[in-house]
């Protein structure tokens, strides 16, 4: 599996639960047009004193997607950079509520 950790604040006036929304209405087009196997819950970071050791980033909120592979995120990332309909407009709607984001991609070993 392919996976991408995006870390983000949101943007003045937008709240979780309108991100949300969007992010649950984005996973969902996305699993219909198989671009996508799963999307976690929406995470709220805890500046744990010993455990959260990440001094360099101040971001609130974190996801996960998973792909079944990186050919699978390769497509996704191409169907939403051709700016085809409705996929554009329903990733712009996630894109437009956050703030200062920052993805890390892995894959299993």
């Amino acid at each position: 599996m392919f996976h991408m950790l995006s870390c983000f604040n949101l943007k003045p006036g937008v709240t979780i639960n309108d991100f949300q929304k969007s992010l649950v209405a984005l996973e969902k087009h996305l699993r219909d047009i198989d671009l996508i196997d799963s999307t976690g819950n929406i995470g709220r970071r805890h500046r744990h004193r010993i455990m959260d050791t990440d001094d360099e980033r101040d971001h609130e909120y974190f996801f996960v997607m998973t792909f079944r592979d990186l050919s699978q995120c390769d497509r996704s990332i191409e169907y939403v950079y051709a700016e085809e309909e409705p996929g554009y407009s329903i990733h712009r709607a996630v894109w437009h509520k956050v703030d200062n984001p920052v993805f890390i991609c892995w894959e299993d070993i």
